[in-house]
Parts: C-alpha cells; sequence; structure tokens
C-alpha cells in the first residue's frame, strides 16, 4: 500500500489479514458462547425444577479430581498466554516450549476426565445402562446433561489441542514470527474460550452443595 507522501507502507496488506482473522475467531467465539449459554441456561432451569435430585446426584462426582482440572486449566491458559508474549519478543524457542506445555496441559485434563469418566460409567451412570435407568428422572437427567456438557467440552480441548499443534508446527517452520503472530494469538483466544466455559462448568455441575 502507498502512502499519500509516496511512500510505501510495510505490511499493510498483512495487518489487514490479521485483523481480518482475529474477527473472525471472535465471530466464531460468539456462535461458541451461544452454545454453551444455551446449555447453561437449560441446565439451571432443570435445576431449580430438580433441586434436590440435582443435588443428591451431584455428591458422586469427584471435587477433588473437578478442582483439580480447574488448576490444570487455568496454569494451562497462562502458558498459552506467555507463549504469545514470547513470539511478539522473537523467542521461538520458549514460545514453542510454552505451546507444548499447554498441549501437556490438556492431556492431563483429558486424563483426569477420562478416569472421572471411567468412575461413572463403572457404577452404571451413563445413559442407558442399568443403574442409569433405576435413577430418578431428576437425577438421570443431571447425569444426562453432565455426561453431555463435559464430553462437548472435552471435544473442545481435544480441538483446542491440535489447534494448538499446527501452531506449534508452523513456528518451528517460521511461518509465525513476532511479525505474524495472528494466528498464535487466535489459538489463545480459543484455548481461554475452553478455560472460561469449564469455569462456568465446575460449580454448576461439581459444587451444588
Amino acid at each position: 500500500m502507498e502512502h499519500a507522501t509516496g511512500f510505501v507502507l510495510p505490511n499493510s496488506g498483512h495487518n489487514r489479514d490479521a485483523e481480518a482473522s482475529k474477527m473472525g475467531m471472535w465471530l466464531f467465539l460468539f456462535t461458541e458462547l451461544l452454545l454453551f449459554g444455551g446449555l447453561f441456561l437449560v441446565y439451571m432451569v432443570y435445576r431449580l425444577l430438580n433441586a434436590a435430585d440435582f443435588l443428591k446426584a451431584s455428591h458422586e462426582l469427584n471435587v477433588v479430581m473437578g478442582t483439580t482440572n480447574t488448576i490444570v486449566l487455568l496454569v494451562s491458559s497462562m502458558t498459552i498466554a506467555m507463549s504469545i508474549t514470547a513470539i511478539q519478543k522473537g523467542n521461538k524457542k520458549l514460545s514453542i516450549i510454552l505451546l507444548i506445555s499447554t498441549i501437556a496441559l490438556s492431556m492431563v485434563f483429558m486424563v483426569i476426565k477420562y478416569f472421572e469418566w471411567s468412575a461413572k460409567i463403572h457404577h452404571g451412570l451413563f445413559p442407558g445402562l442399568e443403574a442409569y435407568n433405576a435413577l430418578t428422572p431428576g437425577e438421570s437427567l443431571y447425569f444426562f446433561l453432565y455426561f453431555f456438557m463435559t464430553g462437548l467440552h472435552a471435544l473442545h480441548v481435544i480441538i483446542g489441542a491440535i489447534f494448538i499443534g499446527v501452531v506449534i508446527y508452523r513456528t518451528q517452520k517460521n511461518r509465525i514470527t513476532a511479525e505474524n503472530f495472528s494466528l498464535t494469538e487466535n489459538a489463545g483466544l480459543y484455548w481461554h474460550l475452553v478455560d472460561l466455559i469449564w469455569i462456568f462448568l465446575f460449580p454448576l455441575l461439581y459444587l451444588i452443595h
């Protein structure tokens, strides 16, 4: 792009692309917030209608595991934010290390979630199993929402980890640099959304009592 003085402004096209990319990510995140916001609203309505059953069913959840996963995701949000700062300062190696750390923390989250889900399935609390079918309507609804909402969130964790993996690859190939780091920022925005959703899920599901 040529300035009125006759000088060429460097990276003006790139800056427009970066802004468009970030705007697109914000619009996508808005639709995700609408999705989970709707689920939270449905959950709250049914919780008000089945307060005693939801409270009883929530005692089956492991608060220690839920708290640990909350801490894990909060730390992972910190590491990805630090990775953005690192690449902005041109520290490619540190940025990659921090991104790898974020993926490692996402794996820790999924492992904990695997054991938590396994325990519920072992006790027959997954929809369709014998123990689940013997629950009161309120309790069965609670576990249906629990598996659906945490499962959807876990899917977002997996997608986020893959997204970060792509960022790592592109950073290694010098396609992401101190002058061009919008993809890293977008990955950070997505990951912060994953964290934010869990911050709402944790008290809604685990801390009813």
